[in-house]
Order: structure tokens, then C-alpha cells, then sequence
């Protein structure tokens, strides 16, 4: 019997910073290790860095201290200044899988609200993906907004600016 699918809605959380949408944008994408959670850890040993591949197809992946990489998904947007969207591989254990087909996405977005300020939206979508227990990834990411990884990424900001 064919798998039903859950249909678990999207989560979807905002945050404004003091910066334009081509900083956000650059602190997004160039200084991960800046805003990245510390508990979202894919390698087995102490990470030792976490890196963007520019454009779309381009991967982000975190390596540890012996060079053992982890990919975390691959860029299926990549509009600087404006948006990007990205597959999410991982599964409902919180591990890491090897492809796309099992991957939900994660789509951020840098709206400018004036010449100072950005809205960055940053969405959990297609979580129906990640198959059986996909609702415990619902559940974990579904509580108030900004949420962890923008909270960290308003820190990143603000101390950006301080510099």
C-alpha cells in the first residue's frame, strides 16, 4: 500500500536586521560558522567548517577536523540580494542522506524594508519528503518566530555592524 501523503504545512519564520539585503545576503552564504545552530552537526567528529558553493547546483556542506564532509543539500536558488532556496537532507532521526529524493527544502528570502533594513524570511517547505516521522521534523522546527538559526543570524548581523 502506497505511503499517504501527510500534507504538513510549511514553517515558516521572519526576522528584521539593520542591514541591506546584499549584506544579509553575504553573511548568509559566506559566514555560515557566523549563525549556523551548533546543534545542527552532521559529522561524526568536531567540525571544523562550514561552506557555501556559490550558484545554483553549488552544495552546502559542514567537514571536521580530519576532512570528512557532510553535505547538507545542494542550491536550487541562488539570487544574491535577493533569495535563496536549497535542498535539506536529512532524515526524520536528524541524519544525514545522500540525495535529493528524501529531502525537504529551505527557501530564504532578504526583503528590503528601507534603505537600512532587511525582512529575511527563512521557510521549511515540501517536509512531507522526508517520509515516515516527517512530523517530528514539523514539530521541532514549528514554534515562534524568529527561531534559532535567525536569532543567530540577527547576532551575526548585529555584531557585523559593531565591527
Amino acid at each position: 500500500m502506497p505511503e499517504q501523503p501527510q500534507n504538513l504545512p510549511d514553517v515558516r519564520k521572519s526576522v528584521t536586521v539593520a542591514a541591506t539585503p546584499e549584506q544579509c545576503f553575504a553573511v548568509f552564504t559566506e559566514r555560515p560558522k557566523d549563525w549556523w545552530p551548533p546543534s545542527h552537526v552532521l559529522v561524526k567528529k568536531e567540525r571544523a567548517g562550514l561552506a557555501f558553493e556559490p550558484g545554483v547546483g553549488g552544495r552546502y556542506y559542514e567537514w571536521d577536523v580530519d576532512g570528512e564532509e557532510k553535505t547538507w543539500g545542494r542550491v536550487l536558488e541562488w539570487e544574491p540580494g535577493r533569495r535563496l532556496a536549497m535542498t535539506w537532507r536529512i532524515d526524520p532521526n536528524w541524519q544525514s542522506i545522500d540525495d535529493d529524493e528524501r529531502a525537504s527544502e529551505i527557501e530564504v528570502d532578504f526583503e528590503p524594508v528601507d534603505e537600512r533594513h532587511t525582512r529575511v524570511h527563512l521557510a521549511h517547505v515540501k517536509l512531507d519528503r522526508h517520509g515516515e516521522g516527517a512530523e517530528r521534523i514539523f514539530k521541532a522546527l514549528d514554534g515562534p518566530s524568529p527561531g534559532e538559526t535567525l536569532e543567530l543570524f540577527a547576532r551575526a548581523i548585529a555584531k557585523g555592524s559593531r565591527a
